[in-house]
Parts: structure tokens; sequence; C-alpha cells
């Protein structure tokens, strides 16, 4: 899809100045869009494809939908992924919860 829209000039990004880039220059630019990664990212990285996405109804907020939304596109997956962060650390608490009740 994003190739027959480059193909049609439907694209917005400047390729050849991002083809010409460096790998250090593209991860600084990433650290400075996103911030750097955490020290510990290698554990929290997940191998093969996400699980498929399901449709549901969530009623949020107002003030939190708004915060998201004037960040610009992909609000949705915004939310995903800060939902993503929270059970993940959950996880990595109640794993440690439960080493230490086994070395009990």
């Amino acid at each position: 899809m994003i190739r027959r829209k480059v193909a049609r000039g439907e694209s917005r990004t400047d390729w050849k100045r991002v083809k010409a880039m460096s790998r250090t220059e593209v991860e600084r630019l990433a650290d400075r869009d996103e911030g750097p990664l955490p020290d510990d990212w290698e554990n929290s990285v997940t191998i093969g494809l996400p699980a498929a996405k399901q449709d549901i109804h969530i009623r949020l907020d107002s003030d939190i939908l708004q915060w998201f939304k004037a960040h610009g596109r992909g609000y949705q997956t915004r939310i995903n992924a800060v939902l993503r962060a929270f059970v993940q650390a959950r996880e990595r608490v109640d794993r440690k919860s439960v080493i230490r009740k086994g070395a009990s």
C-alpha cells in the first residue's frame, strides 16, 4: 500500500533524504521524537506478530481522550500502547511476587 502511494506521488515523505540518512541519525531522531529506550527494553520486546485487534466500545474520560487526540493521528494506537505497558508492568510485578512466594 505504501509503495502504491509513493508511486502515485501521494507520499509527503522526502524519501531521498530518508535513504541518505545513516542509522545513527535515524536512531538520534527516533530518540528525540519518541524518547530514549528504557535500559531494560530488551526484556519488553515481543517477538512475532502482535495479537489481532478486537473492536470494542470503551468509555473514557473526556479529558483523557482529548489529551491523546491532541497529540495527532494514531491516538487509539497510543492508548493501546499505554494499556499494554501497564499490563506488562503488572505481569512483571506478579511474576516477581510468585517467585518470592516460591522462595519462602
